[in-house]
């Protein structure tokens, strides 16, 4: 049973995943015990959501079943430094910090305690985030769907093997920006035809979002999707070629390797 969440850390996942724990009822909002050095960010966070907003991050762990770990990556040891004489082998430490390995945490707080590490992204503001999660050997099966029905308030959750961790950053942490970018690419296209810019990102975000809900739903392939939309002699498949001619595929997976990189870089050192 989750009694208490706690939240180190109200930056912009952070408070994404707190507002939409508050709203989903799982715990009464006020089981919600928040900290972040923006005190004004806290007294928002406190009036929109009903949260309780803590005194200190070390208080947070004292009262926290749960404690999620939302700072940024250079952070994170001055972080547990702090609270680490507040972490017993009963509370669950949640790290939603890119590249960081699980050994790290135990290094600092201890090999007997119990570490999840997590990668959440930004569509978790809209409820629709994509989580990827794995365990140490301290949580067990209970206290690992627990957790998984936490970041199931603000999307789905997959778990993974930790050695892939920092290769899924390109394809969830880091992918919304590409998509972005796209969207804007597009709205951009249709501006230069003409249509007025708000429609044109309205028109562009739609069909992105409609073309992801045909994947999810229909369990069909992407490429089986596409020629669905590929008349002989069509535009559609014009726009393809074009696409293909440029390089469209290699310069989304060369991103991504990029990306993968440097999360296997972060990663390096904190080994």
């Amino acid at each position: 049973m989750i009694n208490k969440i706690g939240f180190i850390g109200a930056g912009n996942m952070g408070s994404a995943m707190i507002t939409s724990i508050a709203k989903s009822n799982i715990i009464p909002a006020e089981n919600i015990l928040v900290f972040d050095v923006d005190k004004d960010k806290l007294s928002i966070l406190k009036e929109n959501t009903g949260i309780t907003v803590s005194d200190s991050a070390l208080e947070t762990v004292q009262k926290a079943d749960i404690l999620i770990l939302a700072v940024k990556p250079n952070m994170v040891k001055a972080v547990l430094n702090d609270i680490k004489p507040a972490i017993d082998n009963n509370k669950i430490l949640v790290s939603v910090a890119v590249g960081i390995p699980i050994k790290f945490y135990k290094k600092i707080i201890g090999e007997d305690k119990k570490i999840i590490r997590t990668m959440p992204n930004t569509p978790a503001l809209v409820g629709e985030g994509m989580t990827l999660m794995c365990c140490d050997n301290n949580v067990d099966e209970k206290e690992a769907q627990q957790v998984k029905r936490i970041f199931e308030c603000f999307g789905k959750v997959e778990f993974l093997e930790e050695k892939l961790m920092s290769e899924v950053t390109a394809v969830t942490g880091s992918s919304p920006a590409y998509v972005f970018m796209f969207i804007e690419a597009m709205a951009d296209a249709a501006v230069l035809s003409g249509i007025p810019r708000n429609l044109a990102y309205k028109l562009s975000a739609q069909a992105v979002l409609g073309s992801a809900k045909m994947v999810l739903e229909t369990g069909k392939h992407p490429g089986e999707l596409k020629d669905q939309v590929c008349s002989p002699a069509g535009t559609t498949i014009e726009a393809v070629s074009s696409l293909e001619k440029n390089r469209f595929r290699y310069a989304i997976i060369e991103a991504m390797n990029e990306c993968t990189k440097k999360a296997l870089d972060i990663g390096k050192m904190y080994d």
